[in-house]
Order: structure tokens, then C-alpha cells, then sequence
């Protein structure tokens, strides 16, 4: 059976991915992809702060309240980014069409 820390690595291939094609299309928001981008930022803080975590406090990531909830605030500030850029992006949209129809 795989290792969720094999499964980890391994998922991380078709996000890149995703990400290219995303920004190939160039038809993702500006600020969503950004947002898309700071997860990759997540994940590469995420990894250290277990590491960390498991060798000073002998605790997985979760158990450590301060040292966790600072690696979160990068899957919140991702997240927050992808939605005001998709929310963005709808404004505009719904604006240029209220504009056509005058």
C-alpha cells in the first residue's frame, strides 16, 4: 500500500499540471492564479513545519496549535485569493454586459 507521504509527492504532478494549463489558457483571473500559485507556497511550508514539528516537539503538525495554524494561513490566503479573483472576474463580467445593453 502507498504511503499518504508517497501519495503526498506523488499529487503534486497533476496540481503542476493544473497549473500549467491554467496559466497557458490564459483565462483564469489574474488574482485566482496568483491564489493557485500561494497553494503551491502551502504546500512547501507545510512540509518543513511537520518535519519541525515531529522533531522538536515529537507532535505531528496538528498537535502543535501555533506552529500549524501559521502554515494554515497560507491555505487561507490562498483561498482568499482565488475567490475575490473569480469574484472579480464575474464583476467585470456582469458590468461589460449591463454596459452592451445601453
Amino acid at each position: 500500500m502507498i504511503s499518504k507521504e508517497t501519495l503526498f509527492a506523488i499529487s503534486l504532478f497533476p496540481y503542476l499540471g493544473f497549473l500549467w494549463f491554467l496559466t497557458r489558457s490564459g483565462q483564469t483571473p489574474r488574482l485566482a492564479l496568483i491564489g493557485f500559485y500561494v497553494l503551491l507556497v502551502f504546500v512547501f511550508i507545510t512540509i518543513p513545519a511537520g518535519i519541525y514539528s515531529e522533531v522538536v516537539y515529537q507532535e505531528a503538525l496538528a498537535d502543535v496549535d501555533w506552529l500549524h495554524g501559521s502554515a494554515e494561513f497560507f491555505l487561507t490566503l490562498s483561498n482568499t485569493l482565488v475567490v475575490l479573483g473569480f469574484r472579480q472576474a464575474i464583476m467585470e463580467h456582469i458590468a461589460k454586459g449591463k454596459g452592451s445593453r445601453e
